[in-house]
């Protein structure tokens, strides 16, 4: 079974894994960051007052790491201001109020011919249609597409791990469009050309493995791309852990990159998203998300970027008792908001309602040197020693002990019997480093 060294095994809590995709209802009004991708913001192709039709590309950016922006309801643009974002805090948005129809802009038309687009165009259509990566990082998909020269990719993997708890949107996926997840990744090998491809998935997803093991052998592809029954332990889905695991090459530490080692990764949802651009020429308007934990219909809901977080709640009847803490995201990786008054990215994966009995209020104590978070650490990194540097505000030897090299999974603060908020320090470290560099 393919697995890597530390991480844990928490209460996965997959209650919705049964529960087939719905969609959502059309919204009223969507808020539309101007920002929801790693990498340059975008700028406002429209102004107030104008209309815009489903899809309509609304907002563009010169960089080459972002990605465009498009409607994804159609109606009257009543603003373009600073509103709550779910990472960010807060950041320009385009507001949208809808105008009760389902018009399409003329640009959203389906392809025919698709084998006989060359890589350049393929790129430039997933540029063009907005994708980044859905698995939560964000980054834009055409860059992750496009490697320098000096770095050849001969091994691409699908992610379908899923290992953050409660989130199943990507197990869904997997289950209702496993023949448009294949076309997706198909077109990723075609622009990467490597020389294998592996799809990974949980070993406790069997119903997904027997799909896509079904699918491909009708597709008449499983020799061309291998199914990987991985172990079922979090951080699995991890880039770098996921690379190890099914190839045993290890990213360099340091800001190094899968590239570094002839790798790409690219999600489920993504490769999904990819054939909605491609062959159905729809851009990154809507994706999948989990709702979940004290809500009194957890459900799986296709919904549209900029959607409410408190109308999508109601959808699911309400809360269901007192609310504790409300994650944008799982419990593992997910950000605390003070707000449901917030709006769905492109990256978001999941909304989970903890109850005020599920929120961890234990006192913090003393570290009492146990070592169990160097134990669980899937970076091989000292959480501890990063966290304690972090509170002396000693930037510089949290550097030494590679803070940067934490991709902030939670094992640490999850494991930690003294209750120390390890992630929230070495974030703190690591926000300084970035400010340092920023300046430089």
């Amino acid at each position: 079974m393919a697995g890597f060294l530390g991480g844990i095994h928490p209460k996965y809590n997959k209650v919705t894994r049964k529960k087939a995709i719905e969609i959502a209802p059309m919204p009223k009004k969507v808020i539309i960051p101007l920002q929801q991708h790693i990498g340059a913001p975008c700028e406002a192709l429209v102004k107030v007052g104008d209309e815009v039709k489903i899809g309509q590309k609304i907002a563009e950016s010169k960089g080459f790491v972002s990605a465009p922006i498009h409607a994804s309801i159609s109606g009257k643009v009543t603003g373009i201001a600073k509103m709550p974002h779910p990472v960010l805090n807060e950041c320009n948005a385009i507001i949208i109020e809808a105008d009760g129809k389902i018009s399409w802009d003329g640009s959203v038309k389906k392809r025919e011919n698709i084998e006989k687009l060359t890589k350049d165009e393929l790129k430039n259509i997933i540029k063009e249609a907005g994708i980044v990566g859905l698995g939560g990082a964000a980054f834009p998909t055409h860059v992750k597409l496009s490697p320098p020269k000096e770095k050849p990719i001969d091994v691409v993997i699908l992610n379908g791990a899923e290992c953050e708890p409660y989130l199943t949107c990507d197990h869904r996926i997997m289950l209702e469009e496993v023949e448009k997840v294949i076309k997706g990744f198909q077109i990723i090998i075609r622009v990467l050309e490597p020389k294998e491809s592996y799809i990974g998935i949980e070993e406790n997803k069997e119903d997904a493995i027997s799909k896509f093991e079904k699918k491909l052998k009708e597709m008449e592809l499983s020799e061309k791309i291998k199914i990987v029954k991985l172990e079922t332990i979090y951080p699995q889905g991890a880039e770098k852990n996921l690379i190890y695991s099914i190839t045993k090459r290890k990213v360099p530490s340091s800001g190094g990159l899968p590239m570094d080692v002839g790798v790409v990764v690219q999600n489920v949802q993504t490769a999904k998203a990819i054939y909605d651009a491609v062959y159905e020429g729809k851009p990154l308007i809507e994706r999948v998300i989990t709702i979940t934990g004290a809500v009194k219909e957890p459900k799986n809901l296709l919904v549209k970027v900029g959607a409410s977080v408190k109308e999508i709640i109601e959808h699911c009847k309400g809360y269901d008792g007192a609310v504790g803490k409300l994650i944008s995201g799982g419990p593992m990786m997910g950000i605390a908001q003070s707000t449901d008054d917030m709006p769905i990215i492109k990256g978001s994966s999941g909304v989970l309602v903890q109850r005020e009995s599920d929120v961890c209020s234990g006192e913090e104590r003393d570290c009492i040197r146990c070592g169990k978070c160097v134990d669980v650490c899937p970076m091989n990194l000292m959480p501890t020693l990063i966290s304690q540097y972090a509170k002396k505000d000693d930037i510089d030897t949290a550097n030494e002990h590679f803070a940067l090299d934490c991709y902030e999974c939670g094992c640490c603060s999850y494991i930690c019997p003294s209750k120390i908020p390890l992630v929230h320090w070495i974030k703190y470290a690591k926000g300084e480093l970035m400010k340092r560099k920023k300046k430089k």
